[in-house]
């Protein structure tokens, strides 16, 4: 795998300058390859099909709300789930297999997106994808293309959920350490920090209601 560093993200609003990555000097061999080896760019896309990766790759920026660069890269660590079976080890008895089912479930978000606006999710504009995206969310426990809606909404956010948190950048934006191993904590308590860590700038704020008062969540 080709590990050139990416643009690095650090802090946001929240946590201004906080970078986890200083903190690698304090875990151990093989917890420092397996982040470091986040932050370096991601192998080709092996189990997505082109237009599967371009409607997976409006899919989440849409969940996540990635609208910019630079972005977690969330289609390229759930494709290389997939390609290697790397599932959570269960699915719903009314759903095909995870692999299945994300194919099954962009070429429905294709189809909708088509019927409606005559071309491909990736190729609708935000708001449309936000409207065919929420059209489904309600549907809760009615079928959409042979799947129950509610199951399908699942299998998304569960993917993209854990791409997003395992990366270094989502952890700066959230102030969380990384690895405690073999390092551990010595500050133990309520607000009470490491030397290292880095104060919430803002911390009253609720990011949820100001995206939903901008419009720009669900």
């Amino acid at each position: 795998m080709n590990t050139l560093p990416l643009e690095p993200s650090q802090g946001g609003g929240r946590y201004p300058h906080f970078d986890v990555s200083t903190q690698a000097r304090h875990w151990d061999d093989a917890t420092r390859a397996v982040v470091q080896g986040r932050l370096g760019r991601q192998p080709a896309i092996r189990f997505f099909t082109e237009k599967e990766e371009a409607a997976a790759s409006a899919l989440f920026d849409q969940l996540l709300s990635q609208r910019a660069e630079p972005r977690i890269p969330v289609v390229q660590m759930v494709d290389a789930r997939l390609a290697e079976n790397q599932t959570d080890g269960w699915h719903y008895r009314t759903m095909p297999p995870d692999a299945q089912a994300w194919r099954d479930s962009l070429a429905g978000l294709d189809a909708d997106a088509r019927t409606v606006h005559d071309v491909t999710f990736a190729e609708c504009r935000w708001a449309q994808q936000t409207a065919l995206l929420q059209a489904i969310q309600d549907l809760g426990t009615q079928r959409w293309h042979g799947m129950v809606a509610a199951q399908v909404w699942s299998l998304w956010t569960r993917y993209a959920c854990t791409a997003f948190y395992s990366h270094p950048w989502a952890w700066n934006e959230i102030g969380f350490d990384g690895p405690a191993y073999p390092r551990g904590y010595k500050n133990l308590g309520l607000d009470k920090r490491e030397p290292f860590e880095v104060a919430d700038a803002h911390p009253r704020h609720d990011p949820v209601a100001s995206r939903r008062a901008s419009g720009d969540a669900r």
